[in-house]
């Protein structure tokens, strides 16, 4: 399996749209896992919708021709997908095999669409490819949470921390989520179990709404009280860190079927105890940083 550890050897470039000299790294590996993709976290204008569908599409697709050209192709494709393909409910969990795809849902805005359509793109590109001697998995991810700056759990912690980490439009709205460990831990349990292949969440087993995450991100830092805002409120603050309000009000309720079933053992499978761990590993990595420390250098997954 090839990973890239900060500052070490193995690296190559490749641009996620057509074939070149990385496309050898590919012929003779075990596992290819592909995670390429324009961040979702921008306003939802035309051309960064539009960059978000491309950048997924294309990356798929290269990627299908260099297994395909490979005369030793890998034992399995992983490829990034999102647990956002599934509709927005506050009722029935969606899984992997019966959970209902989104994009015609009532009393939702109509833009909400275009995410569900960019990971069917996605995962089209994936069932494609002919490629048959390779095991294909398409990972449907709910938001990963680590406490590297800037991430999503650092952007929450902030508002949590700045006593602005209250229900948004009445926090019924269910969020997904999966602890950092478990993410990478399950990668390598599919990787390990080949009875896995198609759609498979990657997500905790409880989901919670989101006035819940935010009581409980707020408790693990030590901070009482987090203020309501309404929707208009949260379009407003979306519009202010240039970010769409569908991230914070898209009710996902999205379990883990297949990977339960097949026996992964969650290590961070509840929110309260994911959200201290994080807190420890945030204060951590802020300790470390005002000491002036090197990074950890810890693996990273390659793109």
């Amino acid at each position: 399996m090839k990973v890239v550890i900060p500052g070490g050897t193995g690296q190559v470039s490749w641009d996620g749209e057509r074939l070149g000299p990385w496309a050898r790294e590919v012929d003779g590996s075990d596992v290819v896992i592909n995670l390429a993709g324009r961040s979702v976290s921008c306003r939802y204008t035309k051309g960064n919708l539009t960059e978000m569908m491309r950048s997924r599409v294309r990356s798929a697709r290269v990627v299908g021709q260099a297994i395909a050209a490979a005369s030793r192709p890998p034992h399995a494709w992983l490829q990034m997908s999102t647990a956002t393909i599934y509709a927005h409910t506050h009722g029935a969990p969606n899984d992997d095999v019966t959970g209902v795809i989104g994009g015609s849902e009532d009393g939702v805005p109509g833009y909400w669409a275009f995410s569900v359509d960019i990971a069917q793109a996605w995962e089209r590109e994936l069932d494609d490819a002919k490629v048959p001697a390779t095991r294909k998995v398409a990972l449907r991810a709910a938001m990963v949470l680590t406490p590297d700056k800037d991430g999503v759990f650092d952007v929450l912690s902030r508002m949590a921390r700045l006593g602005l980490g209250g229900p948004v439009a009445g926090g019924r709205q269910y969020v997904s989520w999966i602890h950092e460990d478990d993410f990478t831990a399950a990668v390598r349990f599919i990787i390990d179990h080949d009875v896995l292949a198609g759609p498979v969440n990657l997500a905790a087993p409880g989901p919670v709404r989101q006035r819940d995450l935010m009581r409980e991100l707020r408790a693990a830092w030590g901070v009482p009280v987090g203020l309501p805002a309404t929707r208009w409120m949260a379009e407003l603050g979306a519009l202010a860190i240039r970010t769409d309000t569908e991230l914070l009000l898209k009710s996902r309720r999205v379990v883990p079927g297949l990977l339960t079933a097949a026996g992964f053992e969650f290590r961070h499978g509840t929110w309260p105890e994911a959200a201290r761990d994080l807190v420890q590993r945030a204060r951590r990595r802020d300790t470390a940083r005002s000491r002036g420390d090197r990074p950890d250098g810890r693996v990273k997954w390659c793109d």
